[in-house]
Order: structure tokens, then C-alpha cells, then sequence
């Protein structure tokens, strides 16, 4: 059975950061490429950053792309999201995902992990 299991959210001042982690089992790792995603009240799922298998590329969109890296470590069979500088409407449930290949698309993603909340109070 796959799970994903974020970590590392918080309640965090404007400007502050944080280290997201999602540890990945049930799955061989290295063969899927891994997405962060997140939603903010009343707001649709968004991708935010992925990762392709062997962490060599990397996509972020545009808003965060100054503040957010996303990597890998498959030996440990997780993923990361720095975010830095954080900012009020980076409030969200950040999601983590994993499929074959890099989508923009939240409904190509596979596997979901259940979220881990990011508050940022300004």
C-alpha cells in the first residue's frame, strides 16, 4: 500500500520559513516523479513545485519560484519543500504527490499524502 506522509508545517511569522517533508513507503521511489501541491480555503488544489526520478529537473511555478526549492533524497524515500520568505497567501495545506512523470495537472497525479497545514501570520 502506498503512503505519503507530509511533515513540517506550522504556524510561522511573514517572512519566516520552513522545511516541508514527505516521507514516501510502498512505492520504489526513484521510479516516480514527486509533486507539491497546495490549497488555500475556498481556493482549487494548485501545483507548486516538482521534481522529476532522479532529481536532476526541477519545475516551480512562477509565484514562488524565488523562494520555494523542492529536492529529493531517494536513499531516505522522501522529498522536501524549503520555503522561504514566506508571505500570508502562502497560507495553505500543502499536499504531496507522486506519479511516473512531472504534471502541472492535479488530476494526474497517482498518490496523495494527506496534507500538512502552513499558516503564515502577517
Amino acid at each position: 500500500q502506498v503512503q505519503l506522509v507530509e511533515s513540517g508545517g506550522g504556524l510561522v511569522q511573514a517572512g519566516g520559513s520552513l522545511r516541508l517533508s514527505c516521507a514516501a513507503s510502498g512505492l520504489t521511489f526513484s521510479d516516480y516523479a514527486m509533486g507539491w501541491f497546495r490549497q488555500a480555503p475556498g481556493k482549487e488544489r494548485e501545483f507548486v513545485a516538482g521534481i522529476t526520478r532522479n532529481g536532476e529537473s526541477t519545475y516551480r511555478v512562477d509565484s514562488v519560484k524565488s523562494r520555494f526549492t523542492i529536492s529529493r533524497d531517494n536513499a531516505k524515500t522522501t522529498a522536501y519543500l524549503q520555503v522561504n520568505s514566506l508571505k500570508p497567501e502562502d497560507t495553505a495545506v500543502y499536499y504531496c504527490a507522486a506519479r511516473l512523470r512531472v504534471s502541472t495537472s492535479v488530476r494526474d497525479w497517482y498518490y496523495w499524502g494527506q496534507g500538512t497545514q502552513v499558516t503564515v501570520s502577517s
